[in-house]
């Protein structure tokens, strides 16, 4: 699959974590974090954001994570999310759950 659009995912309330994927054609992942915690888990959230985005086979796109302390599982399940709705899977409902991202 392919990013075709901007997609999100997540909501800014505590504990939760607000993803940004958008198609970028400069090469490489450029990752943007704000978090309310970075200082503590900084660069675990970034690893567990770049992590799922590898499993996800995305080479390109600019990332925006803004982060209110969400648990690594939730921070994986939301970058899935915007990932799917970047790629526009809703046009045919064919979203892949459940099996990529392990």
């Amino acid at each position: 699959m392919e990013l075709k659009a901007v997609g999100t995912a997540g909501t800014l309330e505590s504990s939760d974590v607000m993803i940004t994927i958008e198609p970028t054609k400069s090469g490489g992942i450029d990752l943007s974090l704000e978090s309310s915690v970075i200082n503590q888990y900084g660069r675990q959230i970034k690893a567990q954001v770049l992590d799922s985005l590898k499993r996800l086979g995305v080479e390109n796109a600019k990332v925006i994570v803004n982060d209110h302390g969400a648990l690594d599982c939730t921070i994986k399940a939301r970058v899935e999310c915007a990932y799917y709705r970047g790629c526009q899977c809703d046009v045919d409902g064919t979203y892949p759950w459940g099996g990529v991202i392990r």
